[in-house]
């Protein structure tokens, strides 16, 4: 009878010694392991292995389905459940994690630290909630409705101020909507929080196609330009002609495509992840830039030089990383809080920034919804789509945290947008609305208050 427990020793297996360490595993493990030593047998006697006709194939990774309307146009409430089951597969494979091994010392220079790594994913089969963060997601007002073939997940936070301004917030990778659960009260409702009712948003937060809740493209195309088009069919929908937008990372993106195609209908775009290269019309385009923003400009360029091998990979073969991100938990929790720790602004601790919980309901959502290798996908999307925005003449606000994977200097930025507001902030990273809420909240507050005056 096949033990529980694998003891520790030393095996001699192809000419190699194989240290196995003690651990629990599962039958399902064990039974692997026979099936493998069988098999090796087989061989090591000249027998003939099982062809492929005969070996198990591997089933798909339980995720949440959600339901299709037949309605289109209907706009469906939502509560988030993720099925037992789908929980109990994760915890199943969380147990049967293997990590790679890592050279002393190195911490998070070669990519995710493995100490880190270790302690997280402990945390996350131990001690995480799920369905305490689900109550916490349910709190707000959830809904999917059609648009452009796509069930689109949104979050309509409504202002119990009844003139309050259409905000459409945006989120991109490796995030998701769960970025803003600290910021939709004070926004929506600031006289709870201490603000003024005047400054109260009516707030739309999808899901981008691809991500979270919302389906996964079945077809090409969903570039930034085509998603663009979904958030704007989506706000037409709820019947809001017109409004602000906000975002970062691909949701600043997305909203810089909406400024330029539905100018008519923004009021204001606030961003904070301002893009832009060198403008190809100045003919010296340093001339009356601040020395400083240059060299932070230089910084920025030379710090992702060293960081950007996800991008390349997610914009040429996503499909192919995309099978060991749905594939392991350890390794989608790896590729995703590795980006957290280096886009952020933590001094060396990124607990300083997140609390494990933030970034566990975060993974989680993407592992739950299978959903790792559809949100890859608009790297390569967006590669393949022709470039189509000029200047932005809706009015626009940069809010600049330090910690931000690039930046762009304001005269840059004025030759891209109608810039009318520009704040350089204190502190922060690239996930503003976790990482520093308040300064994130004040600045929409106050750039949308002075589009009024």
């Amino acid at each position: 009878m096949l033990s529980p427990f694998l003891f520790e020793g030393v095996r001699p297996i192809w000419g190699f010694e194989m240290v196995i360490q003690t651990r629990r595993v599962s039958s399902f493990l064990l039974v692997s392991a026979a099936a493998a030593a069988a098999l090796m047998g087989m061989m090591s006697c000249g027998g003939e292995g099982p062809t492929s006709d005969e070996m198990p194939m591997a089933e798909d990774v339980p995720v949440m389905l959600l339901e299709s309307s037949t309605d289109p146009n209907a706009i469906r409430p939502l509560t988030i459940h993720v099925p037992d089951e789908v929980l109990a597969d994760l915890q199943a494979r969380l147990s049967r994690t293997r990590l790679p091994d890592q050279i002393p010392g190195t911490g998070w220079d070669y990519g995710t630290d493995r100490a880190y790594l270790e302690e997280l994913l402990s945390y996350w089969q131990d001690e995480f909630d799920w369905r305490a963060q689900e109550r916490t997601l349910n709190e707000f007002d959830h809904f999917r409705t059609m648009v452009d073939g796509i069930d689109v997940h949104f979050i309509h936070q409504r202002s119990p101020v009844e003139d309050a301004t259409p905000l459409l917030l945006t989120h991109g990778w490796p995030g998701s909507f769960t970025e803003f659960t600290q910021i939709i009260g004070p926004l929506t409702d600031p006289e709870s929080h201490g603000g003024d009712p005047g400054d109260a948003f009516h707030l739309v937060i999808p899901s981008i196609p691809g991500f979270g809740l919302s389906d996964k493209p079945t077809e090409r195309g969903y570039s930034p330009e085509r998603m663009a088009d979904v958030l704007a069919g989506l706000m037409d929908r709820l019947g809001y002609e017109t409004y602000g937008a906000q975002g970062g990372d691909w949701g600043a993106i997305i909203s810089r495509v909406l400024a330029f195609k539905y100018s008519d209908r923004l009021i204001g775009l606030h961003s904070n992840f301002v893009t832009g290269g060198v403008p190809s019309d100045m003919e010296n385009p340093e001339e009356g830039v601040p020395a400083e923003e240059l060299a932070l400009r230089e910084e920025r360029l030379r710090i992702r030089s060293t960081g950007r091998g996800y991008s390349e990979i997610q914009g040429t073969k996503p499909q192919t990383v995309g099978v060991g991100l749905n594939d392991s938990p350890a390794g989608l929790a790896a590729w995703i809080v590795e980006k957290f720790h280096g886009w952020s602004d933590h001094g060396g601790d990124i607990e300083r920034s997140f609390t494990k919980d933030e970034l566990l309901t975060n993974v989680t959502l993407y592992w739950v919804t299978g959903t790792a290798t559809s949100s890859a996908r608009i790297y390569y999307e967006s590669r393949q789509a022709r470039n189509s925005v000029g200047y932005v003449d809706v009015p626009t606000a940069g809010a600049i945290f330090p910690e931000e994977i690039s930046f762009t200097p304001r005269k840059w930025a004025e030759a891209n947008y109608n810039i009318v507001r520009w704040t350089r902030m204190p502190e922060g990273g690239h996930f503003a609305a976790l990482e520093q809420p308040d300064l994130l909240i004040d600045d929409i507050r106050a750039f949308f208050r002075e589009l009024d005056q």
